[in-house]
Formats: C-alpha cells, sequence, structure tokens
C-alpha cells in the first residue's frame, strides 16, 4: 500500500489532520503522521513525536520549549522534520509527502519537501499559496493549494479543500513512476531571447544520445538547474543564458541564486558558457518600473514584462563577476562570446543594441579571465545556427575527454 507522510504541528491543527488523514485512508493510501509542534500538546496523536523531531535537529525538546522562542522553535524543527522525512524517503517507507498552515507551518513543512528530491510527490495547502510562493517553493516541485480559508477548523469550505488535497496527494502517490530511457543528462539555460539558440543546441546534442533537461532562467529557474546539478543528475551544462546575474546586480526581479554559475566548475562538471540576455535587466509592467529608471532604455516585451538595457559600465561589472565565477572552476569549462550580440533584441536594428555596452562586457571578461580557461570568440549573434552548434560541439567534446 503506498504511504503519506503528513507533517505539521498537531497542537493548532490536530483536527485539520485527523481529517485529512482520515479522507487520505479513503483513497487506500496510509498515512504516516508527524508532530511539528511546540507550543501544546497534541490534540491528535502522531506517529512520530516532536521528541523525535527534536532529536534529529540535536536539540532538546524542553529545553526549546522553555527558551519560549516560537521562530527559533519552527527552524528547530524544520530541521527535524527534513532529516525524519528524508530518512522515511531513504528506507523507501514514503510515497509523498502532504502538509497544512499558515506561513509559519508552511515554512516548516516546506524545508522538510525541499530537501526530498525531484519526482517524489509533495502537495502544501497553505493560506500563503496565491502570494509570494518563492521562500515556500525554492526549486523543487512543490504543489501549493490555497486554502482559501484559514486553517481553523472543519467548515462547509475547508472540508471540500482538505477532501481535493486528499485526493491529489493519494493520486500522486499511487500513480507509477514514468518508465523512461535512461539517457544522461544535461542542463541548458534559456530566456526568450535565447530560445533560438537553446532550441539547435539542444536539438543536436539529443541527436547524439542525450536528453536535454533546460530551465528557463527566471532566478529560480537557474536555482532548479544548479540544485540538480548538485544533487548529480546532470552531466553537462550548455549554459547559454547568464541574464540573472543582470538583475542581481542592478535590482531586475529575476535575480540569480548565490550559487549561479559555481556548482557545475566546484564539482569540475563540464560546462560551456555565454552572455546570454545579459543586455537586460527584468521588472514587471512598465509603471513598476522604479522611478530611477524611467529614463533608460526601457522595452516592454509583454504586458506583464519590462526589459531594461543594462549601461556600459554595469556590462562591465558583470564581465568582471562572471570571470570571477567561471575562475574557480576546477573542471573542463569555455566561454563563448557572440560579438554581433547577446539576444535577439540586442542585434543591430533591434531596441538594445548597443557596440559599447558589449565591448565593456567583452573587455571585462578578455581582462579578468584567467588564461586557463578557453575562450571562444565567433562573428556572430548569439541565435544563429553556428553558435549553437559550436557551444554544444565543444561540449560534446568536453564530455567524452571527462569519460
Amino acid at each position: 500500500m503506498p504511504t503519506v507522510v503528513a507533517l505539521g504541528t498537531l497542537d493548532t491543527k490536530g483536527a485539520e489532520y485527523a481529517y485529512l488523514r482520515e479522507r487520505i485512508r479513503e483513497q487506500g493510501v496510509e498515512v504516516i503522521l508527524i508532530d511539528a509542534g511546540v507550543l501544546g500538546e497534541p490534540s491528535t496523536p502522531p506517529d512520530i513525536s516532536r521528541t523525535e523531531l527534536a532529536n534529529a535537529a540535536g536539540v532538546d525538546l524542553q529545553t526549546l520549549v522553555a527558551a519560549g522562542d516560537r521562530g527559533a522553535a519552527v527552524e528547530t524543527m524544520a530541521r527535524g522534520a527534513a532529516e525524519v522525512v528524508g530518512q522515511l524517503h531513504r528506507d523507501g517507507r514514503m510515497d509523498g509527502i502532504v502538509g497544512l498552515g499558515g506561513s509559519g507551518g508552511s515554512s516548516l513543512v516546506s524545508h522538510a519537501m525541499q530537501a526530498l528530491p525531484v519526482g517524489v510527490p509533495k502537495l502544501l495547502v497553505s493560506t500563503v499559496a496565491s502570494g509570494d510562493t518563492r521562500p515556500y517553493v525554492g526549486a523543487v516541485d512543490i504543489t501549493l493549494m490555497y486554502s482559501v480559508v484559514d486553517i481553523a477548523g472543519i467548515n462547509q469550505i475547508s472540508a471540500r479543500i482538505l477532501q481535493n488535497a486528499a485526493a491529489a496527494i493519494a493520486g500522486m502517490a499511487k500513480a507509477p513512476v514514468p518508465d523512461l530511457e535512461g539517457k544522461p543528462l544535461l542542463g541548458a539555460s534559456m530566456f526568450g531571447v535565447t530560445t533560438p539558440c537553446v532550441t539547435t543546441g539542444r536539438q543536436w546534442l539529443e541527436q547524439q544520445g542525450y536528453e536535454v533537461l533546460v530551465f528557463h532562467q527566471t532566478g529560480t529557474g537557474g536555482q532548479s538547474m544548479e540544485e540538480l546539478i548538485k544533487a548529480g543528475y546532470i552531466r553537462g551544462v550548455l549554459d547559454v543564458t547568464t541574464t540573472e546575474l543582470a538583475d542581481e546586480l542592478v535590482g531586475g526581479v529575476l535575480p540569480a541564486y548565490p550559487d549561479r554559475l559555481e556548482v557545475a566548475g566546484t564539482l569540475g562538471i563540464p560546462q560551456v558558457v555565454s552572455v546570454g540576455a545579459l543586455d537586460m535587466v527584468n521588472f514587471g509592467p512598465l509603471d513598476t518600473v522604479p522611478e530611477r529608471f524611467r529614463d533608460r532604455t526601457l522595452y516592454v516585451h509583454n504586458p506583464t514584462v519590462t526589459l531594461m538595457r543594462t549601461t556600459a559600465a554595469e556590462c562591465a561589472q558583470l564581465g568582471r563577476r562572471l570571470a570571477q565565477k567561471l575562475n574557480g572552476a576546477s573542471g573542463a569549462t569555455a566561454l563563448f562570446i557572440p560579438l554581433r550580440g547577446v539576444s535577439q533584441i540586442a542585434t543591430e536594428g533591434q531596441p538594445f543594441y548597443d557596440p559599447d555596452a558589449d565591448a565593456a562586457l567583452f573587455g571585462a571578461l578578455r581582462e579578468h579571465l584567467e588564461p586557463r580557461l578557453e575562450v571562444h570568440e565567433l562573428d556572430c549573434d548569439i541565435n544563429e545556427p553556428q553558435f549553437a552548434l559550436s557551444m554544444a560541439t565543444r561540449l560534446l567534446e568536453m564530455l567524452g575527454e571527462t569519460r
């Protein structure tokens, strides 16, 4: 029988978890109930106690309770829950995880979920699921369900929501794992303005027997790619699009994850890197662009996305930052520079065409990259087929050299 872990604070939400557990069992799925509460006694007996979670975090429960620090308690129980849930998964005792909560409970439950591998079913029913969900989802496949009403008792609305949640996690837990051909995995970074390059490179690499995972460079997309590299899924990286560094530097809405462009290099995984979309910083609708940037070159990509051209000074800083990250690589690394444009809208005649800014970017890279690193400068723009195939071919060579 498939088994789902239900993780939450049973001192404040015991009745709701008891109701959820029964609805899951009605679907033919067993439940392991874990208590992460510290405020009062659990109103529903758990299968795994809060004491076990505190011990897993290396903390004495009574000491934690006596301190009376709710923030510290949530952080500690989240760490303990991640350890316990991770061990259940390693032992083959769980097929999915579900949790309920407001901001505190969602933070605790999602921390444990984020420690599980991609593909393990994860469902979080939360009052914060309709707001900024990045802190809860992180870089893994957590499914969020908005609770509509607060999770405070069983009523006509909450009962229907929890019934749906039970059916959803039970269905995911019972679903067979796809039996796909085990081709070696590569990662590729893409934005709308570098799509032709990545598509050409991806299709060619797939013809060579690889499966290419493409990540949209939205900040979280880059983080997801780095996390999968760190987890050992990805054998090589076609890192065409490094645009997240620009948002991180200038203050856009899609900033880079701190480890962006560092994980593959640290682990010695082959990486072929370019400067895709470093001509732009991302904002929301036009009226959300900060006042200090209103006199800059702006481009309305669509009603919800406004792009801002990076200046020569910013591009010089980006070149130094990219060089610093690549200089730390211990494995095969190559940088490809498209001399005629770093995105679809940065070529001659397009709104972000700026030879001076490009020259500042390329000059900083030449100056600060260590001589041991490969640099390939091609007299074309980033989306021309020859550029994509040159990057993909060099990555394939590196993979062969690594084997």
